[in-house]
């Protein structure tokens, strides 16, 4: 089977890539307890470029409901406290010197609304990243009939496998979806 140089791996690999990558984002969403991987996607405007958060501070859990924020430069303390704030977390910091307090609020019907929005905001994303992944592997497999690499009749074969796993990948968002709005809006 003369397959050119398609490799269906590959593009599942890139695809599972945007699930990964989803499963980190929702991650930051929290349910009403605090944790100190709500704040991994935030982005501190620091140094002249955008840095991680736990690149510049500590985080920790001193309580069930309170994250404190330990920022290691002085000078940097305003730009995290407007990343935190500026990240659609719904977190005010209260800052004392270098230390930001963020009280976790009690989610209300109108917060976990929210939270459910930005939670299917990263799920449209991750598949959007997907089709572009799909998108690619048809391009490709397309150029390899035209150049004769492959014969027209693999291509279907390899198209119909591209778009199954597609179809996988995009299932198994929806799950992740379904699983985060469920924990989000149970009490």
């Amino acid at each position: 089977m003369p397959s050119g140089s398609f490799d269906i791996s590959e593009l599942k690999r890139r695809m599972q890539g945007a699930t990964q990558s989803l499963k980190h984002e929702l991650g930051g969403l929290r349910t009403g307890r605090a944790a100190a991987s709500m704040l991994e996607p935030v982005q501190v405007e620091a140094y002249g470029s955008h840095m991680p958060l736990n690149q510049l501070a500590t985080v920790s859990v001193p309580e069930p409901r309170l994250l404190s924020v330990q920022v290691w430069d002085k000078s940097m303390v305003k730009a995290v406290e407007k990343a935190i704030v500026d990240s659609n977390l719904g977190l005010s910091p209260a800052t004392e010197g270098q230390v930001l307090r963020l009280r976790i609020p009690e989610l209300n019907e109108e917060r976990r609304k929210e939270l459910v929005k930005v939670a299917h905001k990263y799920a449209e994303a991750a598949k959007v990243a997907v089709r572009h992944v799909r998108r690619d592997g048809l391009d490709t497999l397309k150029k390899l009939e035209k150049a004769s690499e492959i014969s027209e009749d693999d291509e279907k074969r390899f198209a119909a496998d591209v778009q199954k796993a597609t179809d996988s990948v995009i299932a198994e968002i929806d799950q992740m979806l379904a699983g985060k709005e469920k924990e989000i809006l149970t009490v």
